[in-house]
């Protein structure tokens, strides 16, 4: 589920292919941010890269995730080993769309910055699969290669995500049961102190 930062949208992430990201908007967990950056990516015609993160200095957990168009960065250049090696593909073209997500004290992952512009064509796939090239530029075959994987991968985020939440919902209930069960098992044992107190003053007079 995404949850708008009023805490009174809710909408389901497959309902919200149309859904644009902006800063504030908010997710249940990081994967679920992924998720969702990985369907638009998929929509507007790039492919998402997991970039950069930072973990909590309390308990070493990811609390900062950035995650980037694929095209982000330069690639490093490297001394040519052969002359009659064929030159890689240019892959990165040092694109700055992307956005960041933060974990706040809530749980909840909010989203404190978003780039939409990218510095190079997109290229949109179809629903039906067929590819369709709406811009001049053709992807080199390492990126469609890439498409493939990443429309795998987004389903099983999905996937992932979906079991999460499931496995946070049976966690919350046993928490609660705990706690009633801690309630009623401290009442019982109020009861019984007060039963054995009456009962040695009884035996005492």
């Amino acid at each position: 589920m995404i949850e708008s930062s009023n805490g009174k949208d809710l909408v389901s992430t497959e309902g919200s292919s149309d859904m644009e990201p902006y800063v504030g908007m908010d997710f249940e967990s990081e994967e679920a941010a992924k998720v969702f950056y990985d369907a638009y990516a998929t929509r507007m015609g790039f492919i998402m890269r997991v970039d950069a993160f930072r973990r909590s200095m309390r308990d070493g957990k990811v609390v900062w995730r950035r995650l980037v168009c694929n095209k982000e960065g330069f690639r490093k250049l490297r001394p040519k080993r052969s002359e009659n090696r064929k030159p890689r593909a240019i892959t990165r073209e040092g694109c700055k769309a992307m956005i960041v997500v933060k974990k706040e004290k809530t749980g909840k992952w909010v989203v404190t910055r978003f780039v939409k512009e990218h510095n190079h064509p997109l290229v949109v796939t179809p629903a039906n699969g067929r590819r369709s090239v709406l811009l001049s530029q053709t992807p080199d075959e390492k990126d469609v290669k890439i498409r493939e994987l990443t429309a795998e991968l987004q389903r099983e985020r999905k996937r992932s995500a979906a079991f999460q939440e499931q496995l946070d919902m049976v966690l919350r209930d046993m928490e609660d049961h705990s706690h009633h069960l801690s309630r009623n098992i401290d009442d019982i044992v109020q009861s019984v102190r007060e039963i054995e107190s009456k009962r040695l003053a009884l035996s005492h007079s």
